[in-house]
Formats: C-alpha cells, structure tokens, sequence
C-alpha cells in the first residue's frame, strides 16, 4: 500500500513538474515573440531614421542650390503663424510643374540673350535717330508750308490784281477774273478761271470757243508775267489758233512786255514777224543739211549759215 502511495506521489509531482515546465515554455515562447517584435521594430526604426537622415541631407542640399542657406540659417527661419503645410505644399507642386513646362535649360540662352540686348540697343538707338529725323523734318516742312504760304498768297494777289486789266486788254468789253476754289485752305485750294467774252453770258471755259480759250489761257500767263517779271520769256505758237483780230490784240501785250524783257516766240504768223528785232529761220536743203538764217528787222543786212 505504501508503495502505491508512492508511485501515486511521483506521478502527482511528475505532473506538477510538466506542468510548470508547460508554462514555463509558454512564457518563454512569448518572451521569444516579444524579442522577434522588439527586433523588427528595432530595425524598422533603424531603416525609418536612415531614410530621414538621407531626405534631410536631400533638403539641406536643395536648400543650399536653390536658396543658398545652409542648415543653421534654415533652422534660425520662423515659419510665419498663418502656414499652412498643405497649401504649401500644393503651391510648390504647382511651381515645379510650371517649371517643367519652361523644358529644358538653354546652355546657350545667356549669349542669347546678349546678342538680342545689343540688337534691341541698336534698334532702339535707329529708332530714336528716326523719331529726331521725323520731328526735324515735320519742322522743315512747317518752314516749306510757310513759305509756300506767303508766296503763294502775295503772288495770288498779284496775279488776281493783274489778270482783269490783261483780259480787258484782249477782250474788250469782256470781263474776266480769278476765283479760288477754298480761300480757307490756301495750301491746297485750286484757282478757277471765269471769262465772259463782250457778247456772251457765258463764264465756264468749256463753253468757249478755241480762240477765246487760247485768249483766256493767254491772259492768265501774261497776267503771271505781270505780277513776277521775268528777264525774257519762251513762247510756242500760242497764237496759233488766233484770227487776225485777236492777233493784233496779243501783238499790242507783246509790245508791253518786251519794254522790260525779252521775248522768244516760235511762230508761223506774219504779223508776228513783222514786231520782232531779229528772226532765224531753220530750213532744210535737198542734201539734208539744215539751214538757220537770221535777220535783223531794223536792217536790210541778210546773214545766213549753215549747220
């Protein structure tokens, strides 16, 4: 009996035995988990704090290129109370995304930008020759305009003056005068001729015949001759489409105005001729050469020669 209370006793103290070492092998299995754990953690942090130093360098490095601040001058920066990370951060994506729109750095873009400067220079120093030439000649023609101005009106006035008394002389009892078409721009105005020959009520020189419009036109130059004297004057057969009537008249203003000056008229009209102090005819031979023979009126003396 005893022994069987022994054997129960061991098997009792065996069982205690298994199962503290039961518990025990849980504890230090958990103990085991927990350092597994702790390890990973470990080295999680380890990796963490890595990639943090490496993005501060990264930081530190784009502050200096893109700021020129160095970590203690970041570190002395306060941010201002309004800052906000996200919208910051939003704005930057924004900025690097309008950066990478502008492409790529142009190595070349600073000579460039020199060779356009000194073109712009050039430029605009040719501009400012161009302004000064334009200002300068805007007061040339303000000179010219004046000038132009005061004589065109003191010989308007002359000319005015003197063409009646001319047309009185080649149509008598006729009446004649010269109007302008804007007296309020004297620069650009035109000059219109009225002429009413004695007979006729008539003013518009369309209506006139040819030896009256020859007479008017006539008129109008030696009323010209008039105002501003000349040393002599050069006429082609403006008499021709003249009657003897009309001839003697404008002989009798060529009689007045070879009082100052000299006349030079190229004329097929005897009459003509006949008040002139020297002629030259020009005429051809049958071998072709020409021919000028000139004579004095005032003298019986031919004198003739060849060309």
């Amino acid at each position: 009996a005893r022994a069987e209370q022994d054997r129960t006793l061991t098997e009792h103290t065996h069982k205690q035995w298994q199962a503290t070492m039961g518990t025990q092998r849980d504890r230090v299995s958990a103990l085991v988990a927990q350092l597994s754990r702790s390890t990973d953690s470990a080295h999680e942090a380890d990796l963490a704090r890595s990639q943090a130093q490496l993005k501060l360098e990264q930081a530190l490095t784009q502050a200096m290129e893109q700021l020129g601040m160095n970590a203690q001058s970041l570190l002395a920066e306060e941010l201002p109370e309004d800052f906000d990370r996200v919208e910051t951060a939003a704005e930057l994506k924004k900025a690097e995304r309008d950066l990478g729109k502008l492409g790529k750095v142009n190595p070349l873009a600073l000579e460039e930008y020199k060779a356009l400067e000194e073109r712009y220079s050039f430029l605009s120093n040719q501009l400012d020759d161009v302004e000064r030439a334009r200002s300068d000649l805007r007061e040339v023609i303000e000179d010219v305009d004046d000038t132009i101005l005061t004589l065109f009106t003191e010989a308007w006035r002359d000319v005015e003056a003197e063409f009646p008394k001319v047309f009185a002389t080649l149509f008598p009892g006729g009446a004649g005068r010269l109007v302008l078409t804007d007296p309020e721009d004297m620069l650009t105005t035109g000059i219109e001729v009225e002429a009413r020959p004695p007979g006729k009520k008539v003013k518009r020189l369309s209506l006139l015949s040819g030896g009256e419009k020859s007479l008017t036109a006539l008129a109008m130059l030696v009323a010209i001759f008039r105002a501003r004297p000349s040393p002599f004057y050069v006429m082609d057969e403006v008499e021709a489409a003249l009657d003897d009537v009309n001839l003697r008249r404008l002989i009798a203003l060529f009689e007045e105005l070879r009082k100052d000056s000299q006349l030079i008229v190229i004329t097929h009209q005897k009459p003509t001729m006949d008040v002139a102090n020297v002629l030259y005819g020009v005429t051809m031979r049958g071998d072709g050469v020409t021919r000028v023979i000139s004579q004095r009126m005032n003298s019986s003396r031919l004198v003739t020669r060849d060309r």
